[in-house]
């Protein structure tokens, strides 16, 4: 496996010669912050990134992620040319030789939380979700951002997004994500690219809106839509581990076995509510996920995919990104590393 951290860019208070200390990391997971949501990555931009990158002595191992446009998801006459757009920005990725792009499909929001700094028994502080908080909001009140956004909506520009879901299912969201798989995994193909979905996070409808990559029986049908290696998962325990029907262990030891498994977040949560919890530490005994149980399953399978520890604490003082800092991603990184050795010891 290949194991990498997470890079914000040049911009991103944890630098790379930080990561660099961090001994069992051989890989970075970043992305061009700079290039609007929708438009081409120009093959340039990748391959000076790419540089910057290789100059500390790491691989790029994955892109996080090519953002979809919201008229792809919803399907309306302009799709095509935000499809168009992102074709090229695979192949300009693969003209790069960066093997696997991590996005997702969920409308409106990337990943949610209610709170970016919940204290820890210990004082560690990290990120939480707690479905009433979410559930008050008035999400058409004024300008509004949640933890966790890619963009911050001007209140007439959420209005008329929202206004144009109102309408739409789950099941015209799954035709939505059929028609952009069918266009842009041939592509993905020929550029030598693996792309993994990202489950929606969390695992459940917010704010009335669609979300589809949430289960099992989600993830199946996924699967089905192109059955190609090139349209894989990125499996995230902590986005799928808050709901309870979600076995982690078994769903690893399944799409590992069956190979559709190309990118690995590992991390671990607790669940407060039937949709609430917050996260913590990497370790099995500090949340509900068995990371240990997931990490066997891995091995099980000789995955050679990209593995990275996911959101970590904010401890010892530090500042930064929240989820993101050095210190407890650090810790989750030995942790995964220690686990990998000890069972190819044994």
């Amino acid at each position: 496996m290949k194991l990498s951290f997470r890079w914000y860019g040049p911009e991103d208070t944890v630098s790379l010669l930080h990561i660099r200390q961090v001994p069992v990391i051989r890989g970075i997971v970043s992305a061009l912050y700079h290039i609007p949501v929708g438009e081409t990555w120009p093959l340039k931009d990748i391959l000076a990134l790419k540089a910057r990158i290789e100059e500390t002595g790491f691989e790029w191992t994955a892109i996080e992620s090519i953002p979809v446009h919201e008229d792809i998801k919803l399907g309306n006459a302009r799709r095509d040319l935000w499809i168009d757009k992102y074709c090229d920005s695979i192949r300009n990725m693969g003209k790069a030789g960066i093997p696997v792009l991590c996005y997702n499909f969920m409308p409106v929001f990337d990943w949610t939380r209610s709170t970016l700094d919940m204290k820890l028994p210990d004082e560690s502080t990290c990120l939480a979700y707690d479905h009433d908080m979410i559930s008050r909001v008035d999400i058409k009140k004024g300008t509004f951002s949640l933890p966790g956004w890619a963009t911050a909506y001007e209140k007439d520009a959420l209005i008329r997004l929202l206004d144009a879901y109102s309408e739409l299912t789950e099941e015209d969201l799954w035709q939505n994500l059929g028609y952009f798989l069918k266009r842009v995994i041939p592509v993905a193909e020929e550029s030598g690219v693996r792309m993994g979905i990202h489950p929606d996070d969390p695992p459940w409808s917010i704010f009335g809106l669609p979300r589809i990559i949430c289960r099992e029986a989600d993830l199946d049908r996924f699967l089905n839509i192109v059955n190609s290696p090139s349209n894989s998962l990125t499996l995230c325990t902590g986005s799928l581990g808050p709901d309870e029907q979600n076995d982690m262990v078994r769903m690893t030891d399944k799409y590992a076995g069956k190979n559709r498994i190309v990118f690995a977040h590992i991390r671990n949560i607790k669940r407060t509510g039937p949709f609430s919890f917050h996260e913590t530490a990497h370790p099995t005994a500090c949340g509900d996920v068995n990371i240990l149980g997931v990490l066997k399953m891995y091995h099980k399978h000789n995955f050679t995919g990209v593995i990275r520890p996911d959101h970590g604490r904010m401890i010892w003082n530090e500042t930064g990104k929240p989820g993101y800092g050095l210190y407890d991603r650090s810790l989750g990184a030995m942790y995964i590393a220690g686990i990998w050795e000890g069972l190819n010891r044994d």
